[in-house]
């Protein structure tokens, strides 16, 4: 099959730009990969075919800059833009900005972006596509008032969110009427802060709920398939850190309802490349739209390893116009796959981040065992991004086949130098509830008897706060590790024989 482009941009950085740029490999299209100043050394650099420093480390500075990457775009000849996951994925201002610089987004139109962009338009369209939604709000709500009205209806605890909020930002639980006037103030004020629109609507709030999506690819050409669901219900403040396909909690008959209602949204809003719909699920066959997430999930490979469908390969030929290789009824679903995704954060410490150098690392393999990593041994993680280094993901006929390899790929992990979150994910592995699939959006408050946050009844807000300071404080040296690396690889190119041949100058100085 021939190449659908010679030569791709990938704007991101981290795991998710080496797994864009082996997938352009294998399909014979030139790489170019950018980086921030803090990013010299990163894989993803050396693993690109070219490579183009973007500025400082601040992401505003760097990979937010639209200009600079349509600039990077046009120097390097690259045809099409892949975004990965975060950055610029979901921005329809980039999308519609890659359009008019001539150069192919390979996501989702910028106008089923902006619907889903905003969570009240989006009730508003599922349920006018028979998708069913969470009792809540029919629009935004602006007074203590209509709040109070609409929990007397729903009842309580209900959920206050941001229409245009994300990864668990500007959103409050009520529990009581006496709450409602605080909590509105708060929520709106963070709104306005984070996402510069202040406007926030009602749902009503389950306690212990799962977090199901399913995946869905869609072409220009009027198909649209999907390709089961995942589990991802092992959250810690609305931040998933496991996942899993199928759902052990869904069987064939709640199966077919909720990816028929997940076809019927993205058909409802014009959706074409890979997408997911996220949805609420009680566990007992019911459940209500969340979100569209108009991008590539991080969870992405346990589909493609209980689908065989290489979901990246599969966004880059449908934005070069190619129609979907598959029918629906030639899907099928093998087996089970999960996916830890590995941190550098300490999990007895209230998760806090732990950026710095990685002085030792074996990855484990073996039959159904992948590894999406991002780094390597002597790497410096730095203290701007997210922790994420690497995704761990495991295949087996059955669940429990499933976890007793995941168990195994978590013994044979080895990193040294900083702390990580593999410890956390061998408790898991070994939970009782979890091995029976007895999973909710709290799960891990009850982990073997331990909360997470043991000792402590900090909130999320003092978390945030405490993690920023052990991140500034490691900083200074990440830094300094920085500088030097920068002087090290000034007028490095890109990929790995440039490194090669780097290392080699450097061996000789």
């Amino acid at each position: 099959m021939s190449a659908p482009f010679r030569k791709i941009l990938v704007a991101n950085r981290g795991e998710i730009a080496v797994r864009v740029a082996r997938a352009c490999r294998e399909m014979g299209i030139a790489t170019v990969a950018v980086f921030s100043d803090a990013d010299r050394d990163s894989l993803h650099v050396r693993y690109a075919d070219e490579a183009y420093p973007i500025g400082p480390p601040a992401p505003a500075e760097s990979y937010l800059r639209i200009d600079t990457l349509l600039e990077v775009a046009r120097r390097s000849g690259a045809e099409a833009i892949h975004p990965g996951y975060g950055f610029l994925s979901e921005n329809p201002n980039f999308a519609e900005a890659c359009g008019k610089a001539g150069v192919i987004f390979i996501g989702p139109p910028a106008r089923a972006m902006e619907m889903m962009g905003n969570k009240i338009e989006a009730r508003r369209i599922m349920k006018a596509a028979s998708v069913p939604i969470t009792p809540g709000s029919a629009g935004a709500v602006t007074s203590a008032a209509e709040v109070r009205k609409i929990a007397g209806e729903i009842g309580y605890p209900i959920l206050i969110k941001a229409a245009a909020g994300g990864g668990g930002r500007g959103m409050r639980v009520v529990r009581a009427a006496g709450e409602i006037e605080s909590a509105l103030t708060a929520c709106r004020s963070e709104a306005e802060a984070a996402f510069g629109d202040s406007s926030v609507y009602v749902e009503r709030y389950a306690e212990k709920v799962r977090h199901i999506e399913v995946q869905v690819l869609a072409d220009a050409k009027g198909n649209t398939v999907h390709l089961g669901e995942r589990e991802c219900s092992i959250q810690r403040r609305h931040q998933k850190l496991i996942e899993e396909s199928p759902s052990p909690a869904i069987d064939d008959s709640s199966r077919a309802r909720l990816c028929e209602a997940a076809v019927r949204a993205c058909e409802a809003i014009g959706y074409r490349s890979a997408g997911t719909v996220e949805f609420l699920a009680d566990g007992e066959g019911g459940f209500s739209f969340m979100e569209v997430n108009a991008r590539l999930q991080v969870e992405h490979p346990v589909t493609e390893m209980v689908t065989g469908i290489d979901l990246v390969k599969a966004q880059i030929r449908i934005a070069a116009g190619e129609a979907l290789a598959l029918r629906q009824d030639e899907i099928r679903i093998r087996g089970a796959s999960i996916e830890c995704r590995l941190c550098a954060e300490d999990p007895d410490n209230h998760f806090l981040p732990s950026p710095g150098r990685i002085d030792r690392l074996r990855a484990p393999g073996g039959p159904g065992v992948r590894d999406d990593s991002g780094v390597y041994e002597g790497y410096v993680m730095p203290p701007h991004y997210d922790s994420l280094f690497a995704k761990l993901i495991v295949w087996g006929e059955t669940r429990l086949a499933a976890i007793e390899r995941m168990r195994r790929a978590l013994d044979e992990y080895v990193v040294e130098g900083i702390p990580t979150t593999l410890p956390f994910h061998r408790r898991v592995m070994s939970d009782a509830r979890f091995v029976d699939g007895d999973l909710h959006t709290r799960f891990i408050e009850g982990l073997n008897g331990r909360s997470p946050h043991a000792g402590s009844q900090a909130p999320d807000r003092a978390l945030d706060l405490a993690a920023i300071a052990v991140a500034l404080a490691k900083e200074s040296g990440a830094r300094r590790m920085s500088a030097e690396a920068e002087r090290k690889g000034r007028g490095l190119s890109s990929g790995w024989r440039q490194a090669g041949r780097r290392r080699q100058m450097d061996d000789r100085l």
